[in-house]
């Protein structure tokens, strides 16, 4: 999840990205469709110790699987996906929520095709892959259709609201400014002060909230000039964006078919190892051996690591040797952010008839940014609305039980609607995924410390033979699903290079990432 379009059109260069989005897309070709079912259930095909591939892809998530794809459209065939869960799609994940009789399919991860396309612009792959597979989506309208409370209750602050967008629309002006200038980067709080537009009161920082947090961290945790681009590279066509829209996957086959049906076209079943947790890769110049929590152990040339950021920071995996000292500051230099979805069901609708709401409490980031799903066009009638917490305030929320997470929300919605009689909820939900240690939070984020010879780092090549990709080594769309669908096809396309012996050009990197200027002694 991102936050809405910021425009503004960098008239430098601060880094160089390694592709180009003209030269993203191609025609794909159908193939037999092969179930998902069928895949699961040959999923032992390949767990026997002592099996080798010429690759392997750790990871059946997004990047995985659209590696997978470009190496089978470059003749490689001989590749396994070795995945952890018991179905593809990584982080995106959905949930069986509601009472019996009244369920629904909801997104615990991804839940956007977030830009889409205008005309015959650049098209947004997630997009066509939406497409292609008859995803059902809704367009999510954030900012036309939105309500607005505080801790007394319902308050139209609609106008601190739009200061607060045309704020952050200020902001990202300037960071293009400083781009040019090729000035240093700074957090998004710093940018903030400088524009004179600091918050000041509770709703004034629930609309910073609206446009920042949201993103997964504050604006003190985030970069100012990163996180601009970001957005703008997705949302805002002027600089090679897709489009201002966002359609919401309601599909109740789970927005996951996308990858999943799009693996099914090509993937056979001994090219995939389900349930198979990674623990150890030990790497050389000649190969690369991996070796998972049951004990089973692969070969392969060449491994393509699409783990989550926050598994490589946390140290789930172990490498031998130790990775290089330049690949450990750079992990450790970005943010892995976490973004909860607290989901409740009642028996009836007694909250706002608009699609969003925004909460301003005396406690900054305190259950902040509503959703109903209860209205036309997503699951009217299903008594389903949902609250997004994010950063340290969804860490502190995985600590507590259950029960005192619903006491509490339930004490904001009593301030939100202090005339209404609201009963217990049905059903009550959320996923912990900071703590998850298959992923160890929501997805990556760039702080402003986090500079260009970080990324370039980030997604470097190890050893030769180790080599890295998803959401988190993307310099235009890191956090989002673009980001990891493009890392995805980037990678394995030069990896393909290796495999074939078409000239293998590997990801340098950066031996010391320095500052443009030494310290004053």
């Amino acid at each position: 999840m991102r936050d809405e379009p910021r425009r503004f059109i960098f008239l430098g260069s601060f880094f160089s990205s390694s592709m180009g989005l003209s030269s993203i897309l191609r025609h794909l070709s159908i193939y037999t469709l092969l179930s998902t079912a069928s895949l699961v259930s040959s999923q032992n095909a390949t767990a026997s110790t002592g099996t080798h591939a010429t690759v392997l892809i750790l990871g059946g998530g997004m990047s995985g699987v659209i590696a997978a794809r470009t190496l089978y459209e470059q003749g490689i065939t001989d590749f396994i996906i070795v995945e952890a869960r018991d179905e593809l799609g990584g982080r995106m994940q959905n949930y069986t929520f509601g009472v019996p009789g009244k369920e629904y399919t909801v997104e615990l991860g991804p839940n956007w095709v977030q830009g889409t396309q205008v005309g015959d612009g650049p098209a947004n792959p997630i997009y066509l892959l939406a497409q292609k597979h008859n995803l059902t989506t809704a367009f999510n309208d954030w900012y036309g259709s939105i309500s607005f409370y505080d801790y007394n209750g319902y308050n139209n602050y609609s106008d601190v609201f739009n200061d607060a967008v045309d704020a952050y629309t200020t902001a990202t002006i300037v960071a293009g400014e400083r781009v040019d200038q090729q000035l240093v980067d700074l957090n998004l709080q710093t940018g903030y002060g400088i524009i004179g537009a600091a918050s000041k009161t509770p709703q004034e920082a629930a609309s910073v909230y609206y446009q920042a947090d949201w993103d997964a961290q504050t604006p003190e945790e985030t970069s100012w000039i990163a996180s601009s681009w970001s957005n703008n590279y997705t949302y805002d066509t002027d600089v090679g964006g897709f489009s201002d829209s966002n359609e919401m996957s309601i599909d109740q086959r789970g927005f996951k078919i996308i990858v999943q049906e799009e693996a099914a076209e090509f993937l056979q079943s001994q090219q995939l190892l389900l349930n198979h947790t990674v623990n150890k890769i030990s790497y050389s110049d000649t190969g690369v051996t991996v070796t998972t929590t049951d004990g089973t152990t692969l070969t392969a040339d060449y491994v393509l690591c699409t783990f989550s950021l926050g598994v490589l920071q946390y140290g789930d995996v172990e490498f031998e040797p130790s990775l290089p000292s330049w690949k450990v500051e750079a992990i450790q230099s970005s943010v892995m952010a976490t973004y909860t979805k607290i989901f409740l069901q009642f028996p009836e609708n007694f909250w706002f008839d608009t699609q969003m709401a925004l909460y301003a409490d005396q406690q900054r980031g305190r259950y902040p940014v509503w959703q109903s799903m209860d209205v036309q066009n997503f699951f009217p009638g299903s008594g389903i609305v949902f609250v997004t917490v994010t950063g340290d305030f969804s860490i502190r929320l995985e600590g507590l039980p259950d029960d005192q997470v619903q006491a509490e929300v339930m004490e904001v919605l009593h301030a939100m609607f202090p005339n209404a009689t609201i009963p217990d909820p049905l059903a009550f939900y959320f996923p912990r995924w900071n703590s998850n240690p298959l992923f160890r939070g929501s997805y990556s984020n760039w702080p402003a410390a986090f500079n260009g010879g970080h990324w370039e780092n980030l997604k470097a090549t190890v050893s030769d033979r180790l080599w890295f990709a998803g959401e988190a080594t993307s310099l235009k769309y890191f956090g989002f699903l673009q980001g990891a669908y493009f890392e995805g096809l980037d990678v394995a396309q030069q990896m393909a290079e290796c495999v074939l012996g078409d000239g293998c050009v590997t990801l340098k990197h950066v031996e010391n990432v320095m500052n443009a200027q030494p310290y004053p002694t």
